[in-house]
């Protein structure tokens, strides 16, 4: 019997939970009821999406780049500026967000999920930080740094930081193919003390939940994270998993990972790795492909995590007439590895929401 996983976006569904309370919903406002609902439907984890402290620097920069405000305004006609939190994946610290009711309401939440049999998982965004995270102030040497002469030459890949102590260049957060996502510094895992602070940072977040899902992992391979900024780094994820598991046996990990580097991944500690391949495949409608993917090695199969969708996705109603849908649902979903779904998948929402929103 293989797990089966439901993403859940925890501020949209706690902002609608709002709306009928006519006040701000906590984690603790979720009903009971629904969480017999997500149990009665066989799931294992329950993944709230973006429960991490953000901060207001990184919510500036969504309010106010235009491709993204474009996005925003096609999702919501209504748009509002408090519509607008700024990314969870911009994170000033691995502590729960006061606005959802801080780490207490969030240990009620996971015994509630523990009484029906569910595991909660949770985030870690390993490769970057928010701009307003402490460390920059405090441990600047943690962020990949850079010169007056790489800002002026690559002025979507770095920027000031501003600090009391002095400011200075750093990198914004990025992989090798694309400029940086202008609301995150780059963490530098060449730097010891850097893997060590994120290290302690992922075991201090096995105390909260039972598993997470790992924002981007392969960026943090010694080769990839040379390709990108020239130096090499040391491996993090064989040691960092290690400290976890000695301590949380049966904590789970998951992987989004991408260019053929899930089974590298998989070697390296993750129990399950996205399988987009397999999504790629199915969305471009190449029978040959998706039955040539089907027979990869057992163990490469049963570590898969296979999805129709999920926040990073168009929503799989609006991209597949109902044949293709249907089909494609059953080869997903009935295949070895885990099973992921997104929340509104079940209902055929059309309209994906910004982790920014």
């Amino acid at each position: 019997m293989f797990p089966s996983l439901f993403q859940i976006n925890t501020r949209v569904w706690l902002t609608r939970l709002s709306r009928s309370l006519n006040r701000r919903a906590t984690l603790d406002d979720i009903p009971d009821a629904e969480l017999d609902r997500l149990a009665a439907n066989g799931f294992d984890f329950i993944w709230f999406l973006s429960v991490w402290q953000t901060g207001l620097a990184s919510q500036t920069i969504s309010r106010s780049l235009p491709q993204l405000r474009k996005e925003f305004e096609e999702t919501l006609p209504d748009l509002r500026e408090e519509d607008i939190e700024g990314s969870g994946f911009a994170i000033t610290g691995y502590s729960v967000h006061v606005s959802l009711g801080g780490e207490a309401a969030l240990s009620r939440l996971r015994e509630r999920l523990r009484q029906r049999g569910l595991r909660l998982m949770l985030d870690f965004v390993p490769n970057h930080t928010a701009l307003d995270h402490p460390w920059i102030e405090e441990h600047p040497e943690y962020y990949v740094t850079g010169t007056e002469e790489q800002l002026l030459r690559e002025p979507l890949n770095y920027a000031w930081a501003r600090r009391n102590a002095g400011d200075r260049i750093l990198a914004y957060g990025r992989d090798p193919y694309f400029p940086g996502w202008s609301d995150t510094f780059q963490l530098n895992y060449a730097n010891s003390a850097t893997q060590k602070a994120m290290s302690d940072a992922l075991l201090s977040i096995a105390t909260k939940c039972d598993g997470v899902r790992c924002d981007m992992a392969m960026l943090l391979l010694p080769e990839v994270f040379e390709r990108t900024w020239g130096t090499r780094s040391k491996p993090f994820w064989p040691d960092a998993i290690g400290r976890v598991r000695d301590q949380y046996p049966q904590f789970c990990f998951m992987a989004e990972v991408y260019w053929d580097l899930e089974w590298r991944l998989q070697q390296e500690g993750f129990d399950y790795t996205y399988d987009k391949r397999l999504y790629d495949r199915l969305r471009d409608r190449n029978a040959r492909a998706v039955r040539d993917h089907l027979r990869a090695d057992r163990d490469f199969q049963e570590k898969s995590a296979r999805f129709l969708e999920n926040h990073d996705e168009p929503r799989v109603a609006l991209i597949f007439p109902p044949a293709i849908h249907q089909a494609a649902a059953v080869i997903t979903f009935l295949c070895p590895g885990l099973r992921f779904f997104h929340q509104g998948q079940f209902e055929g929402r059309l309209k994906r929401i910004s982790p920014h929103l």
